[in-house]
C-alpha cells in the first residue's frame, strides 16, 4: 500500500458523496485528513481500549477494527459510512462484543447485531448454503464473527436489505436519511442513546 498519495474529498455539493476512505486508509473531515482510528474513537469513545470488556475474545479497538472497516466500506458515501458507524456503536457497545447480550437471542450477532435469520443469510452470501444448513443459530454466527466478516455485517445489510431509496437518503448524511436507515434497520434512530451516536458521526465526517 503506497502512503504518499492522498485523494482529496470535497464535501461541498455532489462530492460530499464521494467515499471518505481513501488507498491510504485515510478519511477526511471538512478538508481534513485524520486516521480512520481517529475517526472511529470519536464516535466510540471506549473503542481505544478493551481492558474492561465483559468480553474480551469478542472486543476489538479501533485500531484493531479499521482496517477491516476500510476493506469494507471503501464504496460506500460519506453519510453512509456515518450511518454504519453509529449503528455499530450502539448495537456492539462500541465494539465490545458480537453476541447479543441482553436479551441474550441464541444467533443474533455481528457487529450491527444483526437477527439470527439475517445472519443466517449473511453467511449463506459468503459460504454458500452447504456451510450453513443444518448448522445451530450460534455456529452460523460463528461463521461470522471472524474481523473480515464481522465488519462486512453493516455494509451487507445496507446494500441487500434497505431500498435504493433508503440508500440515496442516508447518501448525504442528513437527520432525514438516518431516520430512514434506522427504519430499515426496525429500531426508533431519534432516542438519545442512538441519536447521539449518529450526531458524533456527523461531526466526525463535516455533516449538517
Amino acid at each position: 500500500m503506497r502512503t504518499t498519495q492522498i485523494l482529496p474529498i470535497l464535501l461541498g455539493g455532489l462530492a460530499a458523496t464521494a467515499s471518505p476512505l481513501t488507498p491510504t486508509a485515510l478519511v477526511t473531515r471538512d478538508g481534513k485528513v485524520v486516521t480512520a482510528r481517529a475517526a472511529i474513537e470519536a464516535i466510540m469513545p471506549t473503542s481505544d481500549s478493551c481492558a474492561d470488556a465483559q468480553f474480551k475474545d469478542e472486543c476489538r479497538t479501533a485500531a484493531q477494527a479499521a482496517p477491516f472497516m476500510i476493506k469494507a466500506m471503501t464504496n460506500f458515501s460519506i453519510g453512509q459510512i456515518a450511518g454504519m458507524l453509529a449503528l455499530i456503536a450502539l448495537e456492539s457497545v462500541e465494539m465490545k462484543a458480537k453476541h447479543n447480550i441482553v436479551p441474550g437471542v441464541a444467533g443474533q450477532g455481528t457487529s450491527n447485531m444483526m437477527s439470527p435469520d439475517f445472519v443466517k443469510e449473511y453467511a449463506t452470501s459468503l459460504f454458500g448454503a452447504s456451510a450453513v444448513d443444518g448448522k445451530s443459530p450460534q455456529d452460523v454466527l460463528a461463521l461470522v464473527t471472524p474481523d473480515e466478516h464481522n465488519f462486512g455485517s453493516a455494509p451487507w445489510f445496507l446494500r441487500t436489505k434497505c431500498t435504493p431509496e433508503v440508500q440515496k437518503k442516508l447518501l448525504l448524511g442528513t437527520d432525514e436519511g438516518w431516520d430512514a436507515y434506522m427504519g430499515c434497520v426496525g429500531v426508533n434512530g431519534r432516542l438519545p442513546e442512538r441519536f447521539n451516536y449518529w450526531k458524533s458521526a456527523k461531526t466526525v465526517f463535516g455533516l449538517k
